[in-house]
C-alpha cells in the first residue's frame, strides 16, 4: 500500500530559516590592565531593541540588537569590556493570520532566536578574555504585554 502526502495549503507554517550575525563589535578597551586585578565586581548596562521587516508575503527578518558594557565597580566603573552585536534570522510565517503575525514577530520570533544570541555573546566575552557573559532570560510575552498596554493607553 502506498502513502499518499496530502497537501493542506492553508496549515499554518511558522519556521526559522536563516540565522546570522549583521553587525557585532567587541571591545576591550583597557586592556592589558584590565586583565590584572584579582577581585573585580562586574556592573552591566544593558540594552536590547527588537526590529523587524517584511521581505515578502511570507517571510520577515527579525532582529535583536543588544549593547552590554560591562563596568569593574571595584576600579571607579573602568570599562572592562562592550559587546554590541546584531543578530538576525528570516522566519518563513505562511498562512497565519493576519491579527496574530504582530504577536509572533514579538514574542515567537525572539523566543526561537535570543538563546543563539545569548550564545554568541557569551562566546565573545570568553574569545575576548573574561568569565562567560550570561544573559538572563527575557519575558518576550511581558514586553509584548506592557507594549500593548501602552498602545491602548495612549
Amino acid at each position: 500500500m502506498t502513502e499518499e502526502k496530502v497537501e493542506q495549503p492553508n496549515i499554518p507554517v511558522f519556521r526559522m530559516q536563516k540565522l546570522y550575525i549583521k553587525d557585532l563589535s567587541f571591545e576591550n578597551p583597557n586592556a592589558p590592565q584590565i586583565f590584572l586585578p584579582q577581585a573585580q565586581e562586574p556592573k552591566v548596562d544593558f540594552n536590547l531593541q527588537l526590529g523587524n521587516t517584511k521581505i515578502d508575503d511570507d517571510h520577515y527578518e527579525m532582529t535583536i540588537s543588544i549593547t552590554a558594557k560591562v563596568l569593574d565597580q571595584k576600579a571607579d566603573d573602568t570599562v572592562m569590556f562592550v559587546i554590541e552585536l546584531e543578530h538576525a534570522a528570516i522566519f518563513l510565517l505562511k498562512n497565519i493570520p493576519e491579527e496574530h503575525i504582530q504577536r509572533v514577530l514579538a514574542v515567537d520570533c525572539p523566543l526561537m532566536l535570543f538563546p543563539f544570541t545569548r550564545q554568541v555573546a557569551s562566546q565573545l566575552s570568553v574569545d575576548g578574555g573574561f568569565m562567560p557573559f550570561l544573559m538572563e532570560p527575557i519575558n518576550f510575552v511581558a514586553l509584548y504585554e506592557k507594549a500593548q498596554q501602552q498602545k491602548k493607553d495612549s
